[in-house]
């Protein structure tokens, strides 16, 4: 016992220890969360945890002006393409970037557009799984990973392994990729498959995909040599792996210092030679604590400058002195639950029991069956979530998409909270043997994220009181595994949320419902390629707007016929900091919390 006390004793005075000077140190910001980066390097990395650190190392060639989801500024290109300067071709399938010169990365070296280059090119080829990369292959191959464009490329559909692909099929990769991104003198050209619309935002800064890499330093660390021959060695790598995995070069308007994972803290140091004026701060240090109180602790003593506070322990902030809540910010995401139509049993079975349809457990085909699906959107109480989990911040969905976005039909509403219709769906599954037998799941939701642990809660408590027979357990999971365990398919169901990648209604429709979506691929990929593929293509494609309004009716329609996930929230957002912070600029596009670059403190 003393043992365990003196642990838990030090370890909450390396907590304090490592911010004390925050409240009397105008130089250093501490922003105190939860959830540690899954990765640092841009190629893989597909939440906001690693985007929030990714956005303060690296910049991108464009940037949004401020809160504008609308206006684009240029950035590490000096200008923002358009037909009407030239920069892109009349029929909108060619993009030119006219590269800013004497921008230096974090080592000293000078950015040139073979560094652009390289970085699209590698992060193409390296194509990790889950990550962002389907949203370049779709603009410039009309696919939407490297397995695809090799079976377009007349290789196979499929393969076990990157190794088996003849010479032939690597090297046309190698080619085509090679074709798309080219250098043009100080231009970066880019050539789409076909015109589209998003493609600028894509690139914007607030994106982490669209993060400039210094060629000769990953080289150096190990990435791709840009050889035409060797990529495949290079491919689906494991992210630890990855030569940007927790070490960087960018050229941001901050470096890394260290990212302790053990002790959950990352610190960033002011990059004096940054292109635009040096950051006004000069250190950030970022601390990862799953309790809300700890938070909140640090926020009232004043040894954090910003906290998260989760909606639900807003009140418990409200009137501290000098805390400032800035709330309703326009964050375009939502929360779901995933549903896996085929997961797997062997090795699994602290989660799904026995893996059979006796009363012990769930077969692998559990959310296979509809009429489950329908039964758990039923047992969700939408508006008590919203009400007293989320604080009254946030919306009832219609679907796959924030309703915010153009093409949502609001006269096709999503389910109501109704146990006595889940109850009847739960009749119907599995021709009434689900009913008489029974089932027993574990629902997991990452550490930290209790508005999640409370959502299964909540399903957890309506689904058990419909039947005696139905037993749920609710579990936290360290966020690194449950992201590793999201994008293998390993789990029957999870709890997450989408942040707007760029500001298109297909942005939502291609990670929950395209067979080579984020969620869809490694949780229902027959499933969407049969039922919302052909729809999600059309409407990216359309480029009437009434075209599109219709296409995205009927996909809406559809989703809310299949029930493919449980869609239970639109958010709004809000931020939690001490009264001597300045300059916050809140961008829905942003995956951070905070832009550092703009942030000071004055601190009395």
């Amino acid at each position: 016992m003393k043992t365990k006390l003196f642990a838990v004793v030090v370890a909450v005075m390396v907590v304090f220890a490592a911010t004390a000077y925050a409240a009397t140190d105008p130089d250093t910001f501490v922003f105190v969360t939860f959830g540690q980066p899954d990765t640092l390097d841009p190629a893989e990395c597909y939440d906001t945890a690693s985007g929030e650190i990714i956005h303060q190392i690296y910049d991108n060639l464009i940037a949004y002006e401020g809160s504008s989801l609308d206006v684009l500024i240029p950035m590490l290109a000096t200008e923002v393409p358009s037909v009407e300067n030239g920069l892109i071709s009349e029929d909108g399938t060619i993009v030119k970037f006219p590269i800013r010169e004497g921008v230096k990365f974090h080592n000293g070296e000078v950015l040139t557009p073979e560094d652009v280059e390289y970085t699209f090119e590698r992060n193409l080829l390296a194509d990790p799984m889950g990550g962002p990369q389907l949203m370049f292959y779709e603009p410039l191959f009309g696919v939407h990973s490297l397995a695809q464009l090799v079976a377009k490329l007349g290789g196979p559909d499929s393969f076990e392994s990157v190794e088996d692909l003849d010479a032939e099929i690597v090297r046309k990769v190698y080619e085509a990729v090679d074709a798309a991104i080219e250098v043009d003198g100080n231009y970066v050209v880019f050539k789409l498959a076909a015109p589209y619309g998003p493609f600028l935002n894509i690139l914007a800064k607030g994106g982490s995909w669209g993060s400039i890499l210094c060629k000769s330093w990953m080289i150096e660390n190990g990435a791709w040599d840009g050889q035409p021959d060797t990529w495949p060695k290079y491919y689906q790598n494991a992210k630890e792996s990855l030569a940007a995995y927790d070490k960087e070069n960018g050229c941001g308007p901050f470096k890394l210092v260290t990212w302790d994972k053990a002790t959950g803290q990352i610190i960033l140091e002011r990059f004096d030679d940054y292109w635009r004026e040096p950051a006004k701060l000069a250190r950030v240090v970022i601390k990862y604590i799953d309790e809300d109180s700890t938070r909140q602790l640090m926020l009232k003593t004043g040894e954090a400058d910003a906290v998260v506070v989760n909606a639900q322990f807003l009140d418990q902030v409200r009137g501290i002195p000098g805390v400032e809540i800035v709330e309703n910010l326009p964050r375009i995401a939502n929360s779901v639950l995933i549903f896996n139509f085929n997961f797997p049993v062997e090795g699994n079975e602290a989660i799904v029991g026995s893996g059979k349809l006796d009363g012990n457990g769930v077969p692998s085909d559990f959310f296979a069956d509809v009429h489950v699906r329908r039964a758990f959107n039923y047992a969700f109480d939408y508006a008590a979530y919203i009400e007293d989990v989320a604080m009254g911040l946030g919306f009832k969905p219609y679907g796959a998409a924030h309703q915010v976005l153009p093409f949502i039909d609001k006269d096709i509403p999503w389910y109501d909270f109704d146990p006595d219709a889940a109850a009847e769906e739960f009749k119907k599954a599995f021709g009434g043997e689900l009913w008489e037998k029974g089932f027993k799941l574990t629902l997991l939701y990452n550490s930290g994220n209790t508005q999640r642990m409370t959502a299964a809660q909540m399903l957890e408590y309506v689904i058990e009181s419909i039947n005696p027979k139905f037993q749920i357990d609710v579990q936290g999971m360290e966020w690194a595994t449950y992201l590793d365990k999201l994008t293998t398919g390993s789990l029957p169901a999870f709890f997450m949320g989408w942040a707007m990648d760029f500001p298109d209604i297909h942005n939502f429709y291609v990670p929950f419902l395209h067979s080579k979506g984020t969620f869809a691929e490694p949780c229902m990929r027959e499933f969407a390629k049969e039922n919302f593929d052909a729809l999600v293509e059309a409407g990216i494609s359309a480029t009437d707007p009434e075209e599109r309004a219709a296409i995205y009716r009927e996909l809406q329609q559809k989703v809310k016929d299949l029930a493919p996930c449980l869609f239970y929230y639109d958010a709004v957002d809000h931020r939690v900091h001490r009264d001597w912070v300045k300059g916050f600029v809140f961008n829905p596009a942003f995956s951070c919390n905070y832009d550092f670059y703009t942030v000071w403190k004055e601190v009395n």
